[in-house]
């Protein structure tokens, strides 16, 4: 019996975009962007079996190496493509499809609502755990009803960053601490 694997779905450019525009107004700076190796530790850890990274991206007739180069050497297997329409919401849902005949867990990383008819079927799935992992204020409500889906904050749960994002979020009160506002 093979080891059960948990497949980390990353759209690389919904995260940055998200981070971008919606979290910081503005393109993140290199130091402001995640920390992707506490992504892989964090999934991992979390579900405590091994993680199979795939990192999707667009690209044009170049490849950014020395990006592609630091994914690979952190642990992820990276997926570049191009084409026609959008390749990386292709390229994740042809994934997830492919993923509903294996005994494997998935966590996606995204925002994007396009990727609930395929996260739908694998949280359908008995025995399979399935998560989104983004900032919950942005994340497409379609893909956070989906039942049985865990979510994962990459802020707070992951701890992807090296400082505090300044984000405006609807806070638990048990999880209210006066300190982070006075």
């Amino acid at each position: 019996m093979t080891e059960r694997t948990t497949y980390l779905l990353v759209d690389g450019e919904n995260i940055d975009a998200t981070l971008g525009i919606s979290v910081l107004g503005r393109r993140p700076q290199p130091e402001e962007r995640p920390r992707w190796n506490k992504l892989l530790h964090h999934a991992e850890v979390s579900w405590a079996q091994p993680v199979k990274g795939l990192f999707f991206l667009a690209v044009g007739d170049s490849l950014p190496s020395g990006f592609v180069q630091a994914l690979i050497a952190l642990g992820y297997k990276t997926v570049p493509l191009r084409g026609e329409g959008k390749v990386v919401d292709i390229a994740i849902q042809r994934t997830a499809e492919a993923l509903q005949s294996r005994e494997a867990d998935v966590m996606l990383v995204s925002h994007d609502k396009d990727f609930v008819p395929q996260m739908t079927e694998l949280a359908a799935t008995p025995d399979r755990r399935t998560a989104l992992v983004g900032f919950r204020e942005f994340m497409a409500a379609d893909l956070q009803e989906i039942p049985g889906i865990e979510f994962h904050d990459l802020e707070y749960d992951v701890a992807a960053f090296t400082s505090k994002l300044p984000r405006v979020r609807i806070i638990d009160i048990d999880d209210f601490d006066p300190l982070e506002f006075i």
